[in-house]
């Protein structure tokens, strides 16, 4: 059987178009088919059209949430509860196109890999300064990181089940999927297609959320940054000691003292900044270690059909 994991946030235009679009090529697939929508506590009617889908077809199921916990928890949630050989991780918006599902499970079959991604071959459509940024972080993050990021590659992916049950074995509380899904390895192939706009609604990602997600994805996958941390402290508290040194000896031989209280001034709030911008970078550490630590859920749900709950 085939799960389809669909994580919705205020979908309520796109998710009957969802499910047209993949029933359209559903003989196409060879396969039995589960739908597994998640609804991350929509503020719409998003729920109301997942409850009328799953009367109207058996092999719908959902899960509602309590309130919004996020798309990782959505995403988490739905690989938990899908019961197929084969996973895929599709958006609601029709921005992940369904006509490339059969052709990822031929790709499945044949044994030889245990994913099938896929990447986007340009940014069409989208922001540019949205783009920039993208192509920016993907650069500073594959230097930083052993884990592989690839430019371009969305959360648009078909699993095996050994796959799936390798990633539900890292259940850490702050999740940056991109990361996870590259980090427990797998034979992975990329299908590459062209970027597909939104069928209907809007984003519920604006670019603060984005690039707060980026810096989650950075601290969850590099030490760099508390490195970097560490050698400007270094830099600072040599070069520190050398202008001591030289204004002590400059002051012995000459006799000149030092003038110059702006410059004084400008040294003090520079190496202030650099301590606080580190202060900051270990603080994201910390505070990340002290979510872990509370140990609480991923995700609260409220309601199902699911009939194992």
């Amino acid at each position: 059987m085939l799960s389809i994991v669909v994580p919705c946030y205020n979908e309520e235009e796109t998710v009957p178009l969802f499910y047209q679009a993949v029933e359209a090529i559903r003989p196409e697939l060879g396969e039995s088919v589960e739908y597994l929508f998640v609804n991350d506590g929509s503020k719409d009617q998003t729920l109301n059209e997942l409850r009328q889908l799953a009367l109207k077809d058996k092999a719908v199921r959902y899960l509602s949430f309590s309130r919004n916990f996020g798309k990782e928890a959505a995403l988490y949630a739905g690989l938990q509860h899908a019961k197929g050989s084969l996973v895929v991780v599709m958006d609601a918006d029709l921005q992940d196109p369904p006509e490339l599902l059969p052709k990822m499970v031929t790709m499945l079959k044949q044994g030889e890999i245990d994913c099938v991604g896929s990447r986007r071959v340009d940014r069409k459509g989208e922001p540019r300064i949205r783009s920039f940024f993208a192509r920016r972080f993907y650069r500073l993050i594959n230097r930083i990181s052993a884990t592989e990021f690839i430019d371009g590659v969305r959360d648009f992916r078909m699993m095996t089940r050994q796959m799936v049950d390798a990633i539900l074995e890292l259940s850490e509380y702050n999740r940056f999927s991109k990361g996870l899904f590259s980090w427990v390895g797998f034979n992975t192939t990329y299908l590459d297609y062209p970027n597909h706009e939104r069928v209907a609604g809007k984003t519920s990602w604006n670019f603060w959320q984005l690039l707060n997600y980026s810096f989650d994805g950075i601290v969850n996958f590099s030490e760099t940054p508390l490195n970097v941390a560490s050698i400007v402290g270094a830099v600072s508290c040599v070069s520190a000691a050398v202008a001591l040194i030289f204004i002590f000896v400059r002051a012995l031989l000459f006799n000149n003292s030092v003038a110059g209280w702006p410059s004084l001034v400008c040294i003090i709030l520079f190496l202030g900044g650099l301590q606080l911008l580190s202060l900051g970078m270990i603080g994201k550490y910390v505070g990340k270690i002290y979510l872990e630590t509370k140990n609480r859920p991923q995700y609260i749900l409220k309601e199902t059909n699911d009939d194992r709950h």
